[in-house]
């Protein structure tokens, strides 16, 4: 798929060397995308919080080389990293010809999260939107001319052909990703930031994620999307997303926490619902899960406290809530919640505003 707006015009001037550094934050999504077409396009559109203390941040040294092809080494955490190469070399190959200067220079990146890594809290997309944003500062160098507007467009461009939900963590604090017929602007080639009223109940919002199980996930988000293919309910549950997106409109302009709540919830499940109904089919959740749930329920039906769950394509929890419920809810997280999490370790999150370059 050829986007001619982001290809550039011919560089004035190769640099012999250099470097960039971002961080990018993972994000959760409230509708969720499962299921793709070709060159990485959502089978549905989706919404998602930006996360703030969730992120990866990667820098990247580059220098003139005289060999073909591309030229990269990968550390994650100060190791080398050759399982990283194939993926990365598959994005290269899919960015190649709206960064043509790939395969002029040596690359290494330099990479580290502040979460868990491929244990649900979308490592991927972290780290695909700091790879990209490198990228994109590298070609700010050589075209300085470039606006904020179009260096994030073409971030989130980019992003999206590394890991799909990547595109919508290069902005905050509420992204869609995907053409919805009641969203101006939306596109299944980039995210954009959420362009209607949001009632002050959906700012400050929290996401404390609960760490049922860190190791990797049994199935990768890739294979799990593609057996979207054949999915006996894949129509109802993309027309289900249109709905569900359709409603937050009017959720999140009014301030309908109760709702809000149910849409949530009701994503997360039916996301795992499609995994188990899948074939093959497999279940990611744990005995931990339910119960956190279950606790999850009882709590709010107890208090009328608008505590929820949502869940991405693993084990783990996240457990949103809003600024004015925080405290009883903190203090619920810790004495009731905390004891299903591995190790009893969870991690206090937030919305955030999206990515952020750092100084060399």
């Amino acid at each position: 798929m050829i986007v001619n707006e982001f290809i550039p015009k011919p560089y004035k001037q190769l640099l012999e060397r250099g470097a960039a550094a971002y961080s990018a934050p993972s994000n959760i999504a409230l509708v969720k995308y499962w299921g793709k077409k070709a060159h990485q396009i959502p089978a549905n559109p989706s919404i998602s919080f930006t996360l703030d203390n969730c992120k990866t941040t990667t820098s990247l040294k580059f220098e003139k080389k005289t060999s073909e092809g591309f030229s990269f080494e990968v550390f994650l955490e100060g190791v080398l990293e050759e399982d990283f190469k194939p993926k990365i070399e598959q994005f290269f190959n899919r960015i190649e010809v709206y960064l043509p200067f790939l395969r002029t220079y040596h690359f290494v990146i330099e990479t580290s999260n502040t979460f868990p890594h491929s244990s649900g809290i979308a490592s991927s997309a972290s780290g695909m939107s700091a790879l990209a944003l490198c990228l994109m500062q590298v070609e700010q160098q050589l075209n300085p001319d470039m606006s904020k507007e179009f260096f994030n467009k073409k971030a989130s461009f980019l992003a999206r052909l590394g890991s799909g939900s990547a595109c919508r963590s290069i902005e905050g604090n509420l992204v869609v990703w995907g053409t919805h017929a009641n969203i101006e602007g939306s596109s299944d080639l980039l995210g954009i930031k959420y362009p209607y009223e949001v009632h002050q109940n959906f700012t400050n919002y929290h996401d404390t994620i609960l760490l049922v199980d860190k190791g990797e996930k049994q199935v990768s988000s890739t294979v799990g999307h593609n057996l979207m293919h054949n999915h006996p309910f894949a129509e109802q549950r993309f027309a289900q997303a249109h709905s569900n997106l359709d409603a937050l409109i009017s959720v999140l302009k009014s301030g309908d926490l109760s709702t809000f709540i149910r849409i949530v919830e009701s994503e997360a499940l039916t996301l795992h619902a499609m995994m188990m109904s899948s074939d093959p089919y497999f279940i990611l959740m744990k005995p931990n899960t339910l119960e956190i749930i279950n606790k999850i329920w009882a709590f709010r039906a107890q208090t009328g406290l608008h505590i929820c769950f949502t869940l991405d394509a693993g084990a783990n929890v996240h457990v949103l809530f809003p600024e004015a419920e925080a405290k009883e809810i903190q203090e619920f997280i810790k004495t009731e919640l905390a004891v299903h999490c591995q190790n009893g370790h969870f991690i206090e999150d937030k919305l955030g505003q999206g990515a952020q370059p750092i100084k060399n």
